[in-house]
């Protein structure tokens, strides 16, 4: 069962995860087995009912048939309830198991991966697919045979017409499934880039209301739109058209059987009860086939989701890093290669960047637009990968770091200061509030704003630190906006600081409280490595670092390379 939905994993996560369903499963199964067998009730009642009560005329025995008869159903009931929580546990397992890891591999995703919350929206309604009528029809499906031979034994040829009846829903489902299983998935994948552009365009909206781009991006996000739609309309259609000859096939079969038992009756070939009783028995043998039918767009939309969600996941198996010695801030930089897009190998941003920083040394990365000093600053903080070669921190690796152990080592301050929904406690301190008792990270991000020169101005707002920001919250102006990036990037007393244009949104008095956190940082030996293009931070650099066109054009002493210049 699990196999029709799951397929075979090659991510160990997800096939934990399918393990974990496994016992819900296989008890979903045994209740099933149980329901179909107290599915015969209606049938064995309407047997006795005909041959035995109303020949003897006796109340008494109708009554016992009833009785007998409603327990059955009342407990069929029961059972069909259990199965179905039983399903619904499955689901939640599921995500209780799969949740944290989508979310940490979206969050890790490379650009060209366009990995978005459309991937949890796929898996939340393939989730749901699991406490559906599909699923159930699938446990019921098994039994389907085991009517089918009933069905010979009230007589054969009740039993030949179950089974040329059965074979023309099975036929059905078939072609069914392999008529829409690549429309599925190709509607699937339109829809996941539709509602990436969807977010993409929401997260820029201000931008594009401000340049008049909002009718442009909202034509072009309607394209998408209107292409999955078409996709999906076309499996609807394909789905639709078998659902609607399944139904009509199984309804007239069920009326055959109905009739061809009152035929056989005439003919003394079975007795007056087993002309419903046919009905009945073809009716259950016929209709989890139908419902299979029915929900099979469902079913396919799911496997091709949880096949998305193994590609995803298979790329983050790996057995997490020892712990190492805490670092003391040196960097080496071995033939970095960084990439716009991997399709792409040949358009590179960066190319062969080979340097090396010592524990405590400031390095000023100065350089023209365009020419690779946020890339390479993104790639030193960890924030991408590089195609080929290294950065380095105390030796190692930055991928052998374990990822406590780096988040504390190393604060980055983007160019774009990228603060999220919450309040100034949460952002300031790395959400770590989420992780840990908030008091105790009270005196750490009090410290780290009194360094980036906020913390007075958060304390006039009404909230203080618990004030909200973004959506719904408190608007910071471009450069408070800065200024507690930098903080969150001094919070927690980091060995190493990447900032890249730390002073392109400040005024004088952001200007002066940034380099008082420079001489604070240089007082405690922290390695500082910053992207400028002009400033008075370039004076207090150890040395100077020029890029050119993704290439180290100079480096060397401040003085040095500024003299050459």
């Amino acid at each position: 069962m699990l196999r029709l939905i799951f397929s075979s994993p090659t991510s160990s996560t997800l096939a934990q995860a399918r393990g974990a369903c496994r016992r819900y499963f296989a008890d979903a199964a045994l209740f099933s087995a149980v329901v179909n067998i107290l599915y015969l009730a209606p049938s064995i009642y309407m047997l006795q009912v005909y041959d035995r009560a109303l020949p003897a005329r006796s109340g008494a025995t109708l009554a016992m048939l009833t009785g007998m008869f409603l327990l059955a159903v009342m407990t069929s009931a029961a059972l069909d309830l259990l199965r179905a929580r039983l399903l619904v546990r499955a689901g939640e397992r599921l995500d209780h198991q799969l949740a944290r890891p989508i979310m940490d591999r979206l969050l890790s995703a490379r650009r060209s991966e366009a990995a978005t919350a459309a991937v949890l929206r796929d898996f939340d309604a393939a989730r749901q697919t699991l406490t559906g009528a599909g699923v159930m029809a699938l446990f019921d499906t098994p039994w389907a045979p085991i009517y089918l031979v009933i069905c010979f034994l009230v007589h054969p040829a009740l039993g030949a017409l179950a089974l040329v009846g059965g074979a023309l829903l099975i036929l059905l489902s078939v072609l069914n499934g392999r008529a829409t299983a690549e429309p599925a998935r190709r509607a699937l994948s339109a829809s996941q880039t539709h509602y990436g552009a969807i977010d993409e365009m929401l997260r820029g909206r201000e931008v594009a209301v401000a340049l008049g781009m909002a009718d442009g991006l909202a034509t072009r996000a309607l394209r998408h739109r209107s292409e999955s739609a078409r996709l999906q309309t076309v499996a609807g259609f394909t789905a639709a058209t078998y659902v609607s000859i399944t139904k009509a096939a199984r309804l007239a079969l069920q009326s055959l059987a109905l009739g061809l038992g009152a035929w056989l009756a005439i003919r003394g070939s079975v007795s007056a009860g087993a002309i419903f009783a046919s009905s009945l028995l073809m009716a259950r043998a016929l209709q989890p086939i139908e419902l299979v039918t029915a929900t099979w767009r469902g079913i396919v939309q799911s496997r091709a989701t949880y096949e998305t969600l193994d590609a995803l996941l298979a790329r983050e198996d790996s057995v997490a890093p020892p712990a190492l010695p805490e670092p003391t801030g040196q960097i080496r930089v071995e033939e970095l290669r960084v990439v716009a897009d991997p399709n792409k190998p040949a358009q590179a941003i960066l190319h062969g960047i080979d340097f090396s920083v010592e524990a405590g040394e400031m390095i000023v990365v100065a350089g023209a637009s365009g020419s690779g000093k946020s890339t390479l600053l993104r790639a030193l903080a960890g924030a991408i990968e590089p195609q080929r070669g290294s950065v380095r921190l105390d030796g190692a690796d930055l991928a052998h770091w374990p990822v406590d152990q780096r988040r504390r080592a190393i604060g980055y301050l983007p160019q774009s200061p990228t603060l999220f929904r919450g309040t100034l406690r949460e952002n300031i301190a790395r959400f770590d509030t989420e992780l840990a008792d908030p008091a105790s990270t009270d005196a750490g991000l009090v410290r780290a704003a009194q360094a980036a020169g906020i913390h007075d101005v958060i304390l006039r707002f009404p909230q203080g630190y618990d004030t909200v920001i973004g959506d719904g919250g408190v608007t910071l102006s471009a450069g408070q906006a800065q200024r507690v990036a930098l903080a969150r990037a001094l919070y927690g007393d980091p060995c190493v600081m990447i900032l890249d244009e730390p002073n392109a949104s400040l005024d004088a008095e952001g200007e002066a409280c940034l380099d008082k956190a420079i001489r604070a940082l240089r007082a405690r030996k922290a390695t500082v490595i910053v992207a400028l293009h002009h400033g008075s931070l370039i004076a207090a650099a150890d040395r100077l670092l020029v890029m050119k066109d993704g290439r180290i054009e100079r480096i060397g002493q401040r003085t040095d390379v500024a003299d050459a210049a």
